[in-house]
């Protein structure tokens, strides 16, 4: 068997596949509010006596190899989690485990791992452009935080490099955006892209825009309001939902397009995380696309450049296991 994982700041899933030959298929899997648990091997170990109750199949194999995406950077195959008190260490989750292949993989490059394992019903084309094989890709997701990526060509494959380019500093591009930045300089020392391109983002945006509207997931300081904040503004029962989730599209478009000009992302731009599957009309109606390619002489440029977005939120999943069965040794599907 093969554990893989997707740990988030909200979120962590969990799955166990068994492994035939280039074939895998999924036995077991949980989901866990990340902040249940002090630990992240706390974590493991109740997913590992649940699948033991679950499965008898899982609970009778030993774990060969596992992955996880992390949302963190891996320094010496350890991840501080960028937005929980956890340390991830692959040597211990190795003892715990009882397997010598443990990977660890920023979250974004795990997602990078998983483009190529994709079919085309799970995806979304936001822009056909001129498909040019094998040159640099771009990867931006956006979810509790914003994760970028750079996928390079290394002549057979390509090769994830992960980034934090989620906490560089918020580009305001006009007087709207000028003004969101000054409201937000009031509550943070630092305003990162990530404080706006994420999930907390939408409110922050929303009480900007008119904060003398509110809805019943504003009572708790604590609760996240983006789902009630995007799904009024996705059916038009709140004018400012509706402004702030064009605002939100409109500077996630800019970010990606700042983020393909760095990287000179010729070969394509991914988009991936949970908030863009829930927008995805949004997302695919000209205001991303439109933010993407507005920047000072190379508009033409980016307009040609391909982007896709990741419709299977398993996609972190995916790409952990592609890595878990290349560390023990067994060949990819």
């Amino acid at each position: 068997m093969i554990l893989a994982g997707d740990i988030g700041g909200t979120k962590c899933n969990l799955a166990l596949y068994d492994i035939h030959g280039v074939s895998h298929k999924k036995i077991f899997s949980q989901r866990y509010e990340s902040r249940g648990f002090p630990t992240f091997d706390q974590m493991i170990a109740k997913f590992l006596s649940d699948s033991q109750s679950e499965s008898k199949i899982a609970g009778d194999q030993a774990i060969e190899a596992a992955g996880f995406g992390v949302a963190g950077p891996v320094i010496a195959r350890r991840v501080k989690a960028t937005n929980l008190p956890w340390i991830v260490d692959a040597a211990a989750l190795a003892t715990q485990l009882n397997t010598r292949h443990v990977v660890l993989l920023n979250d974004l490059e795990a997602t990078g791992y998983s483009l190529s394992h994709l079919a085309a019903s799970e995806l979304s084309i936001l822009n056909r452009g001129i498909a040019t094989p094998n040159l640099t890709q771009a990867l931006v997701a956006a979810g509790t935080g914003l994760g970028e990526t750079i996928l390079f060509w290394d002549g057979g494959k390509y090769v994830v490099s992960s980034s934090e380019g989620g906490h560089t500093d918020f580009a305001p591009r006009n007087e709207t955006e000028i003004g969101l930045l000054r409201y937000m300089k009031k509550y943070n020392e630092f305003v990162s892209v990530e404080l706006i391109l994420s999930g907390r983002g939408f409110r922050t945006i929303h009480n900007f825009l008119n904060p003398s509207v509110e809805h019943p997931s504003f009572e708790d300081p604590h609760a996240d309001a983006a789902p009630e904040i995007t799904r009024l503004g996705m059916s038009g029962q709140c004018p400012v939902c509706v402004q702030t989730l064009d605002l939100w599209v409109s500077m996630y478009g800019a970010e990606a397009g700042n983020l393909a000009l760095k990287v000179l992302a010729r070969g394509g731009v991914w988009v991936a995380g949970g908030i863009a599957v829930k927008i995805q009309k949004k997302m695919e109606d000209g205001t991303f696309f439109r933010a993407f390619c507005a920047k000072e002489k190379f508009a033409g440029l980016l307009a040609q450049i391909p982007i896709y977005m990741v419709l299977n939120e398993e996609a972190p999943l995916i790409g952990a296991l592609s890595q878990a069965k290349k560390a023990a040794g067994i060949q990819l599907s």
